[in-house]
C-alpha cells in the first residue's frame, strides 16, 4: 500500500482534515487491556485523586495513537509515517460519564523534505488545552 496523496499535490501549509476522537472510560479499560499498562490513574478515579491527579487520565500512548490517526486517515497508509514523536504537556482527563473526554487533532504540512517525504505538525487538544506539545510526523508521500 503506498500513500494516497501525492507530494507534487502537497504545499507548505496544506492542511490535514481536523478530527475528534471521543474517550470514555470504556475505552480507557480496552486500551489497558490491549496494552498491558493496567496502571490504576486510568482507571481508578479514587487513585488518581490520591496521587494528585483531577481525575481518571488517558495513556499517553493511546493520546499519542489517536493523534497520529489524523496523518493515516489522511495519507491513507499507515506505513507511509517515517517517523513521529511528540512531548506530554498535559493529561487528557477522562470524567465518569457518558461523554467523558474529546481528543481534537489538527494538522497542517509545515516542511516539504527529501525522498517525497513532508512533516506533519499536530495540534492535539482536550478540554481546550493542548495535551500534546512538538507532535510532529514525517511521511513518505506516493
Amino acid at each position: 500500500m503506498t500513500a494516497k496523496i501525492a507530494y507534487g499535490d502537497v504545499e507548505v501549509g496544506t492542511e490535514l482534515p481536523t478530527q475528534a476522537f471521543p474517550v470514555t472510560r470504556a475505552t480507557l479499560v480496552q486500551y489497558a487491556g490491549a496494552s498491558g499498562d493496567f496502571n490504576p490513574i486510568h482507571w481508578n478515579e479514587k487513585f488518581a485523586k490520591e496521587v494528585g491527579l483531577p481525575d481518571v487520565i488517558a495513556h499517553g500512548m493511546f493520546t499519542m495513537a489517536e493523534a497520529i490517526r489524523v496523518v493515516t486517515d489522511w495519507t491513507g497508509d499507515p506505513g507511509a509515517v517515517v517517523e513521529y514523536g511528540v512531548r506530554f504537556t498535559k493529561p487528557v482527563v477522562v470524567p465518569n460519564d457518558e461523554q467523558g473526554a474529546t481528543i481534537e487533532v489538527s494538522g497542517k504540512v509545515a516542511a516539504k523534505l527529501d525522498d517525497n517525504q513532508v512533516r506533519v505538525d499536530l495540534t492535539v487538544k482536550s478540554a481546550g488545552q493542548k495535551v500534546l506539545g512538538m507532535s510532529r510526523a514525517v511521511v513518505r508521500l506516493a
